[in-house]
């Protein structure tokens, strides 16, 4: 019989991780937690709150009594704050943007980590975020980093926004994003030196998704040890 295992999935935005972590939750039977949309959520909390996004203090006190839940309704991982349902109100551009300034705040991911670790006891979880395999969860059992080409990235994203987008513009608010992330002095955007990489270009969805479950099935097994 296998164990269940913490799975982390990093890597830049627009990489697929959000789509990659649900698919590999529901095929692996596990919770699905998604930091991301924790500091998204911070963001929309601070906003409705009146408070800035460059106050640290006052944005750790959100994180820390931030009242958040998930729960998959259907095939789709939705997101409450205090029971009302923000799936779509965290996943603006201008969400996205507060998400990485409210996350260089040292004390707003402090205030997090408590209740990231709290919503994955027990395993059997799949968590994707930034820095979830280096900072929030060192000792799992499982750690990818899945990347792409900026210009990938920028593409899937800009069909994801739709109309109006327009993929230069993403593009560059991608790259802009990616060096906030990777060059912050706090919890980086770094693959952990244990995380296996996962270059997403030119692979399908169930590509991706079938190499990571290989693997976490595998070490799910190994780690039960003998029967």
């Amino acid at each position: 019989m296998s164990r269940s295992l913490v799975v982390t999935i990093d890597g830049p935005a627009g990489a697929g991780k959000s789509t990659v972590a649900k698919r590999l939750a529901r095929q692996l039977g596990y919770r699905l937690l998604d930091t991301g949309a924790i500091y998204r959520a911070v963001a929309l909390a601070a906003r409705r709150g009146g408070v800035p996004w460059d106050d640290g203090p006052a944005l750790a006190r959100v994180a820390a009594g931030l009242p958040i839940e998930f729960a998959f309704v259907g095939e789709v991982n939705h997101v409450y704050l205090a029971g009302d349902d923000v799936s779509a109100a965290i996943r603006t551009p201008e969400m996205s943007g507060g998400a990485s300034q409210v996350s260089a705040h040292p004390e707003v991911r402090t205030a997090l980590l408590d209740l990231q670790r709290r919503l994955a006891e027990g395993g059997g979880v799949v968590v994707e975020g930034r820095d979830t395999g280096t900072v929030v969860f060192p000792a799992a059992g499982a750690k990818f980093f899945l990347t792409a080409s900026d210009r990938e990235r920028a593409r899937r994203r800009t069909l994801e926004l739709g109309d109006g987008a327009d993929l230069e513009t993403v593009l560059k608010e991608m790259r802009e994003r990616d060096q906030r992330d990777a060059g912050r002095a706090v919890a980086p955007m770094v693959a952990a030196q244990d995380a296996v990489l996962v270059d997403s270009d030119g692979k399908s969805l169930d590509d991706v998704v079938a190499e990571i479950e290989a693997v976490v099935r595998a070490r799910a097994g190994a780690a039960a040890g003998p029967e």
